[in-house]
């Protein structure tokens, strides 16, 4: 069994660090930073497990931000509401600014807060702000509050497992959920006679896949027992982590 735990885990690793070395950027996007240090004496301290998050983090980062370009495209109210910038720099700040992930003009709410101001029928702010906020600082709370990790590092696999499902929420969330008009409160996928666009559901399906795959490989590698959870997406409740 112990061989064949690390055969697996070596596996999924494969899988997560080719995806990360074969996927192209599209125009617009910004392309995955490659890992720096990899012959680094800090790479001694890091296990496949380590490297698989490394990369699970970092691609999920990449598909927030590709969210983010896209809702902001699908919805430029939103974007208007926040600056009169472009929605590139708009992008670099919140990915790159120097504000630590708490954001005032969403009194730095963070998290699953962050995610229910967004998807709230009275907020009157910038939805599309809040939501990628709370999606990513959600996904670095789920990991232990880092994005890079080390053979000293404990990663709960529960966490990230919750935080699939809390993925799922959303995703069903922002196909569904209508302000007191009957509008949806955000603009994603679009399925009509001349226009068949299921973008968003891919992306966020690609993120919840990543962060399966990490958790049950962590947990099988750990012997840590994951708590399978299901709900009703229509009424389901964020999970706690």
């Amino acid at each position: 069994m112990a061989s064949g735990g690390r055969l697996f885990a070596t596996l999924c690793s494969i899988v997560l660090l080719s995806s990360c070395v074969v996927a192209q950027p599209k125009p617009g996007e910004k392309p995955v930073p490659a890992q720096q240090d990899r012959s680094s004496v800090a790479q001694l301290g890091k296990s496949d497990l380590d490297r698989m998050a490394d990369v699970e983090m970092r691609e999920n980062t990449q598909s927030l931000r590709l969210l983010m370009i896209k809702l902001y495209k699908r919805n430029p109210r939103e974007l208007r509401k926040s600056t009169p910038d472009s929605l590139e720099k708009m992008v670099d700040w919140v990915f790159e600014g120097d504000h630590g992930w708490k954001i005032k003009r969403i009194n730095e709410a963070q998290g699953i807060e962050a995610i229910q101001m967004a998807l709230n029928p009275d907020y009157q702010g910038d939805r599309v702000l809040p939501l990628i906020v709370g999606l990513q600082t959600m996904l670095i709370k789920a990991h232990g509050g880092k994005t890079e990790f080390y053979l000293t590092d404990t990663l709960d696999p529960q966490n990230i497992y919750n935080a699939a499902r809390n993925v799922e929420i959303v995703a069903w969330k922002l196909a569904n959920a209508k302000d007191a008009h009957g509008q949806p409160l955000l603009l994603t996928n679009e399925l009509t006679e001349t226009e068949r666009n299921l973008s968003f559901e891919r992306e966020f399906g690609k993120i919840i896949a990543r962060l399966d795959l990490y958790a049950l490989t962590l947990s099988e590698k750990t012997q840590r027992m994951i708590s399978r959870v299901v709900q009703n997406l229509a009424t389901a409740l964020f999970l706690p982590f």
